[in-house]
């Protein structure tokens, strides 16, 4: 009985061990934090913007806003999207050096692509919204192709990112029924639930490693 049990504990390991090769282990959770933080300091500057130049926050998605009230959301959106990505390579760099693992191996390559192509595609159907002069559902629309994202390289990183793609798509969906809440619904799922993604994150792989 004894001996059965030692070989279902070696086979265990065994998995954990393929398990762990088969996926890219180094993403930070602190990049995921701070991935938040700039979220929040994004919505902050577009509701500063839109109280200094009398814009209810839930009209300006149900009315064709002024290009310079669009030029600055997008300057927005692009800045908190550099910031994010420049903050999570060096932090997940960082990490891969710390564990001694290959940050450009097959699977981050595998993982990068499966997340480039739902958010690829998302950016250029929010485009065709803002050609379109449907702006009440480009906010929903991020959040929904970027859970696709997720959802899609979880297969090649940690599971947790699975449930925090499930997440952001969900509050997508909810958000795409509640006109003039995108901002709120923008900083819930781009803001909060990345900051508690983050924090699990580091917590549960990083904290003490």
């Amino acid at each position: 009985m004894s001996q059965h049990l030692e070989h279902l504990e070696t086979l265990k390991e065994i998995r954990s061990i393929m398990d762990r090769s088969s996926r890219f282990m180094s993403l930070s959770g602190l990049a995921g934090i701070f991935a938040g933080v700039y979220a929040f300091a994004g919505a902050g500057a577009v509701k500063w913007y839109l109280e200094k130049h009398n814009i209810l926050a839930r009209t300006v998605y149900t009315v064709r806003p002024n290009w310079d009230t669009i030029l600055f959301l997008s300057a927005v959106a692009v800045t908190v999207m550099a910031a994010t990505i420049i903050t999570g390579i060096y932090l997940t760099t960082r990490k891969a050096r710390k564990a001694n693992q290959s940050l450009w191996d097959k699977q981050a390559q595998l993982m990068l692509i499966n997340l480039f192509i739902p958010l690829a595609a998302g950016g250029f159907f929010c485009l065709v919204l803002l050609y379109h002069k449907v702006y009440f559902l480009i906010a929903p629309c991020m959040l929904i192709f970027y859970g696709l994202a997720l959802l899609n390289g979880s297969k090649y990183t940690v599971r947790d990112i699975h449930y925090l793609g499930l997440l952001e798509i969900a509050l997508g969906l909810l958000a795409s029924f509640f006109i003039g809440y995108g901002l709120l619904a923008w900083t819930i799922g781009f803001g909060v639930l990345h900051i508690l993604y983050g924090s699990i994150m580091y917590f549960k792989y990083e904290r003490g490693a």
